[in-house]
Order: structure tokens, then C-alpha cells, then sequence
């Protein structure tokens, strides 16, 4: 079997009402005989688009199945510009996840079979809730895990959510590693939010200083979570080996692909330290790949998840549904979903940048007694 053609579809997830720009990129591998697989690439999706197209003359003509040889291809192949960066990984990663497809769909077998069998049928998802009225409708649905988001007042937020939901749902909370937390700030609200007993706290302090993310840790007495802007083994080695995190967050679009997130799994195992990948701006093949890769791991916690994305999510390819705040494990040949093109060429991507405001630049690094008390404030 070769590969005769990559094609990519650039697809505009912008959700109404929600911060910034999204576009998801999907991959897709063709081959010689007829079989074809389907990947997922994200981090900066207009860009990593033309890192893929650049990657794929290197690719056609090999065999899709040498997966690990083609990773380490396209690594060489980008040497000269950078080879650890997220837009190189999410190229990498949208191909390769595609590589897994089409070898489970030529054995016959799912991707989760293929990366040593599963250790569960299925993957516990946690929804997003900041406020309690959302926390109940999540609950209804039958979600057990929420995850709050504050940049502002992250301890009001859990102490909403936990006095207005009680103790039966598990809580988390991202802070969004803002530039304006500085050390002392990310642990005062660590410590401030230790009484909600929560499933982590991610993301205290912007993810560039490893010194300043294990202060961080050591001030603190709740599980620590990060990693959802880091990719490949050499972009987690450092955290999992000074073991600054109790849970880690690669991204299952652009932390290298299968093979690069089983390998982190496995340096995170030894260390104790679990595994909930991020999922957050993610589309749904990335989603079913994240499933795989978790029921093929001994550490996997939980699984990130849009309960309410765009209305047309499940319509570009196959849903996999949650029950009881649970995903199923596919049991079809390779991810066992199927991408549909017309309903990417429906949704023409846009940009995908932020504008700030002004007021937000002006305002990035400046501290004020003000803004300090809304981070603990209490209402």
C-alpha cells in the first residue's frame, strides 16, 4: 500500500457568543487501495494547514503503515524550522493520527487494539460550567465531572458551583495561565481554593516558566494540571521527570499523534501522574482519537468535552455519544468514524486570532490592590 495524496479541510468552528476565533483542520491520507484515514490537527489550524501541505510530497509514495519511520521523516524534514513547535506537532499529528486509521481499517481491527488493547470500555468526559444554573443542566444530562473557567474571580467560581451543586459532582477549574498571575497569586488562589476539594487546577501560571509552575506546586495541596499548549516527549520530558504536575494535558491535536501521546502516557505512568487530555478547541476526530488513546492507558482520568459545540459537529463526522458522563470505545475498524466533506466545505474557515481589546493589552502586567482582592472575593 502507498499514500498517494493528503488533503486537508479547513473548517470554521466559531461558536456564537464564545471568546475568539476556532477552525478545525481536518487530514485526510489517501492511498493506493482505496483505503483512506482521517486525522486532526490543531494549535494555529490556518498555518499548520500549510505545514501539512509543505510535509506531504516527503509522503507520498511510502507506506502508510511505517508509521513511526514517516514521524520521524516529517521531524527531520522540519528540522531547519524548529522541531519541536506546536504548529510542527499538529502537522505531524493530523497525519499521523490519519496513519493509525487506515492501518486499523486495513487489519480490520480499532486503533485502541492496535496500541496494546483496551484497559476500559469506556472514557469519563467532564463538561464546562461556570455558573450553577449550567452545573444543573450539565447534571441532568448526566455529567459527574464540570470544569469551571475564571480568569477574573476563580475562587467565587468554585465556591458557587460547589455550595449550589454539593459534593457529589467532581469540580476543576482552568485559570487560563494568564501573564497577569504572578507566583504568589497562583498560590494564594490555589490555596484559597483547597477547601472545594477539586478534581485539578489548571494552568496557574503561563506554561513558559517551569521554574515558575513548580513553585507553584509546591506551595500547593491540590493536583496541579497543565500541558495543553506542550507537544511531543521532549515538550513534557522536563515536567513529568521534575514531577511539577499531578496531571498532565497534552492535546490530542497537536501533541505529536498516537504515538507520541502513548509515549507520554508511558513517561507519566512511571511518575505516577495521570493523563485528561485537553479537548477544548478541538473537533470531533480528534475527540474519537483522544478516546482511543484513553482506553489503551493504565493513567487516563478523564477526557475534556464540548457538551454543546456548533449545532453541526456531529453532522462533519460520526458522533460518539456520552451516557452517563461516559464515551463509549468504538469497536469499528480504525477510529471507527468517518469524516463528511461536503459539511466541511459547508463551513469555509475563517481567521483564527484574537483581536484584544486596548484595554486588555494596556491592562496585561499591570497589578492593583483591586485586582487582587477579585481573585479571592466571595459573594
Amino acid at each position: 500500500m502507498k499514500i498517494t495524496d493528503i488533503k486537508t479541510f479547513l473548517v470554521n468552528a466559531a461558536r456564537p457568543g464564545a471568546w475568539g476565533a476556532r477552525n478545525w483542520c481536518f487530514v485526510k491520507v489517501e492511498t493506493d487501495e482505496g483505503i483512506h484515514g482521517i486525522g486532526e490537527a490543531s494549535g494555529w489550524p490556518r498555518v499548520v494547514q500549510t505545514a501539512i501541505q509543505d510535509l506531504t510530497p516527503i509522503l507520498i509514495g511510502e507506506d502508510p503503515g511505517r508509521i513511526e519511520r514517516l514521524w520521524q521523516k516529517m521531524l527531520l524534514a522540519m528540522m531547519g524550522h524548529g522541531m519541536t513547535g506546536i504548529v510542527g506537532a499538529g502537522a505531524m499529528t493530523g497525519i499521523e493520527i490519519a496513519l493509525w486509521d487506515i492501518l486499523g481499517k486495513k487489519l480490520g481491527v480499532p486503533v485502541c487494539d492496535l496500541l496494546g488493547g483496551r484497559c476500559r470500555d469506556r472514557v469519563r468526559v467532564y463538561a464546562h460550567a461556570s455558573t450553577v444554573e449550567r452545573g444543573q443542566e450539565l447534571i441532568e444530562r448526566g455529567y459527574t465531572a464540570l470544569k469551571g473557567g475564571s480568569l477574573g474571580r476563580p475562587v467565587e467560581v468554585m465556591h458557587n458551583l460547589r455550595k449550589g451543586l454539593g459534593d457529589d459532582v467532581d469540580l476543576c477549574i482552568d485559570v487560563h495561565g494568564p501573564p497577569w498571575f504572578s507566583v504568589p497569586d497562583a498560590i494564594q488562589v490555589g490555596q484559597a481554593l483547597e477547601e472545594y476539594d477539586l478534581l485539578f487546577y489548571e494552568d496557574p501560571v503561563p506554561p513558559e516558566n517551569v521554574d515558575a509552575l513548580a513553585k507553584v506546586a509546591a506551595g500547593i495541596s491540590l493536583p496541579l494540571a497543565c500541558g495543553e499548549r506542550s507537544a511531543t516527549i521532549y515538550g513534557f520530558r522536563e515536567l513529568i521527570e521534575r514531577e511539577i504536575p499531578d496531571v498532565i494535558q497534552p492535546d490530542m491535536g497537536r501533541a505529536g499523534g498516537f504515538s507520541q501521546m502513548k509515549k507520554i502516557a508511558a513517561q507519566a505512568e512511571a511518575h505516577h501522574i495521570m493523563v485528561a487530555p485537553h479537548d477544548g478547541s478541538n473537533g470531533p476526530v480528534a475527540e474519537a482519537a483522544a478516546v482511543h488513546l484513553l482506553a489503551a492507558i493504565p493513567n487516563c482520568l478523564i477526557l475534556e468535552h464540548l457538551a454543546d459545540d456548533v449545532p453541526w459537529r456531529y453532522e462533519v463526522a460520526t458522533e460518539l455519544p456520552v451516557h452517563d458522563s461516559h464515551i463509549a470505545v468504538p469497536t469499528k475498524p480504525g477510529l471507527g468514524i468517518e469524516l463528511d466533506e461536503a459539511v466541511c466545505l459547508a463551513h469555509p474557515a475563517q481567521g483564527n486570532v484574537v483581536n484584544p481589546s486596548a484595554a486588555t493589552v494596556d491592562a496585561m502586567y499591570v497589578q492593583s490592590r483591586s485586582r487582587r482582592r477579585r481573585l479571592f472575593q466571595v459573594e
